[in-house]
């Protein structure tokens, strides 16, 4: 059987074998701890990468779609690196110690590539004119790989463990929640968006305005106060202890189920149930049985010796009926986190071609100030910013009123409103492109490309808030939805899920471009590597937006036959709570609000 343990969290100290009262741990007294590691490490990342895209060509000489794919493939390999860190966490070094690992490994990195920006040895000669550049050497491309590899493996052990390391320290049972008036997910979010904010104004600023070396030693030392921060809160945390790897888990109630798969499925109250085996793993709350994937209840099915030790059964042979269904929970969830892989691929361009079209528009604020291109995306940010606490304040009260849901919009209902502002952001940057190469052609700039075209940036400005509005409510939700309906046991696994749908749309993005750029070659390149005048971005934004309805469609279908987990609560005073599923024939369930702290 797994070992464990949990640390409880206690509204009042209790005393310990010697008589002595026990240290309180977690609460909302650590959240600043973890926060500032949060802020301070989103601060370091976006610093890292916000402008990256700028180092890669204007620094490193590389070609834009090369640049491109280098940065997507990396930010891809960065999100895919956390179900490794979920594993490792949940298995044997508990989140605390993979976060602190993890931070340790991406801090290497950062300081590997700030050498690299000061050595002049580890860059090629400066090319102002962007034409006839010579590229990096293979010796110093391998020191930015180096470093983007380390980032990435460090984001492993960060990303899937900092969130839910926080919700450890928060009482998050249904009753608990319900009481508080604010929304742990948003909050959360509302942290990354201000360090991200800082990031794109303070530290672009830098980057582009007085040097490289300075540019990316800021964020590295950021990232050494975002370690120092979280070890100062150490001695407060409750530190739940890993208890095996849920994949096991995973894999033992499929193997099961197979082994089992001639035995015929007998009415579900005759299934296999055993409260103190699965008592470490339902602190929450035990998942009760459901009617969908009924293959898998094989594995709860008691057969032949099998009934001389269900007290000890062999879990290779016999599963509960909560183990088998944090199977189904996982298995519900994946079509609608894949619906977030197209979401993903669909704006991956903000970090690369926004960039470069910003670059060739008028940016002056003032004749002496002018806004450096990839601090454009503050206006993303600063949206984020707004709209979450009126998203809370404002729309969620008005929204109830209508769907007489506490929480206004349930995750699938909000998911789904952000998927649709994101088709009309992409339907915005193909206009704003026209528009700027109209003016291109009108000043006889088209073969310039590092001429400034007479067209203020700020036409990019509604893109950018429109990306911002959709983050608000479908990046949110996803979140907040797959923590909700992951299996408490697999909740690190679900944060990394996450990160993964970034990751898988990192890589589609970098196919879309590759695609485009290779089969539209012969016939006027639709993304050329060094004059974006020449090429027909615009074309490239309306691909996306036929593959975004696409996909809306797709999510729409998954969202109507979606069945929320049953679980069975116990309140304070020992009751039973059923949490019923929604009702299958809507087509975005209602179902008992999604936990918020």
């Amino acid at each position: 059987m797994e070992k464990f343990e949990v640390e409880k969290h206690k509204n009042e100290d209790s005393p310990d074998f010697n008589g002595k009262k026990k240290k309180q741990l977690g609460g909302i007294r650590t959240m600043p701890f973890i926060l500032a590691n949060e802020i301070c490490d989103k601060f370091a990342a976006a610093g890292f990468h916000a402008n990256m895209i700028t180092y890669l060509t204007q620094v490193l000489n590389l070609p834009l779609v090369k640049a491109s794919n280098t940065l997507t493939n990396f930010s891809g390999t960065s999100s895919f690196t956390p179900l490794v860190g979920a594993f490792i966490a949940d298995s044997f070094a508990g989140r605390f110690w993979t976060i602190i690992v993890g931070s340790i490994i991406y801090l290497l990195g950062m300081v590997a590539i700030t050498v690299s920006a000061v050595m002049p040895q580890l860059r090629p000669p400066p090319c102002p004119s962007q034409e006839n550049c010579q590229e990096a050497s293979s010796k110093q491309l391998s020191i930015l790989y180096l470093a983007l590899l380390l980032t990435s493996l460090g984001t492993g052990g960060i990303r899937p463990c900092v969130m839910t390391f926080a919700a450890d320290q928060l009482e998050m049972s249904k009753e608990k929640t319900e009481s508080r008036s604010w929304n742990f997910f948003n909050w959360y979010y509302f942290c990354m968006a201000t360090a991200s904010l800082l990031a794109a104004t303070v530290v672009v600023y830098i980057q582009e305005h007085v040097s490289w070396g300075w540019g990316l030693g800021i964020p590295t030392a950021a990232m050494a106060i975002s370690l120092i921060a979280f070890l100062l809160g150490s001695s407060m945390y409750r530190k739940i202890k890993p208890g095996g790897s849920p994949y096991v888990r995973v894999v033992q109630v499929i193997t099961a189920a197979i082994k089992k798969r001639r035995v015929p499925v007998p009415p579900p109250t005759t299934l296999y149930e055993n409260r103190h085996l699965d008592a470490p793993i339902s602190t929450d709350g035990r998942l009760l049985h459901s009617n969908q994937l009924k293959w898998l209840d094989r594995a709860a099915v008691v057969v032949g010796s099998e009934s001389e030790s269900t007290s000890k059964p062999n879990l290779w042979r016999l599963a509960t009926v909560h183990r088998v269904e944090e199977v189904k929970s996982m298995i519900r969830l994946l079509p609608i986190w894949g619906a977030g892989i197209l979401h993903v691929a669909s704006h991956s361009h903000l970090g690369s071609f926004t960039i470069v079209q910003a670059r060739s528009m008028n940016r002056h604020l003032s004749p002496s100030f002018e806004i450096p291109p990839a601090s454009m995306s503050i206006f993303s940010t600063l949206t984020v910013l707004s709209c979450l606490p009126l998203y809370e304040r404002l729309f969620v009260p008005l929204a109830r009123r209508f769907t007489a849901n506490p929480t206004g919009l349930t995750c699938l209902q909000r998911m789904g409103v952000g998927f649709g502002i994101n088709i009309l952001a992409t339907i915005v940057s193909a206009l704003i492109e026209m528009k700027r190469k109209a003016a291109a052609a009108d000043h006889n700039l088209l073969d310039k490309p590092t001429a400034i075209i007479p067209i203020t940036v700020f036409w990019l400005v509604p893109q950018y808030c429109l990306h911002g509005l959709a983050e608000v409510f479908m990046s949110v939700a996803h979140m907040e939805f797959l923590y909700d309906q992951s299996p408490e046991s697999m909740r690190s696994s679900a944060a990394a899920l996450f990160w993964i749908a970034i990751a898988i749309g990192s890589y589609t993005g970098t196919l879309m471009v590759s695609l485009v750029h290779k089969y539209t070659a012969e016939s006027g390149n639709w993304l050329p590597d060094r004059n974006l005048n020449r090429g027909k971005l615009d074309y490239y934004y309306w691909l996306a937006t036929g593959i975004q309805v696409i996909n809306i469609i797709y999510f729409v279908t998954c969202a109507y036959f979606y069945k929320y987990k049953p679980l069975q609560q116990l309140t304070d005073e020992g009751q039973q709570l059923d949490v019923e599923s929604a009702d299958d024939n809507k087509p975005f369930p209602t179902p008992t609000p999604p936990s918020h702290v």
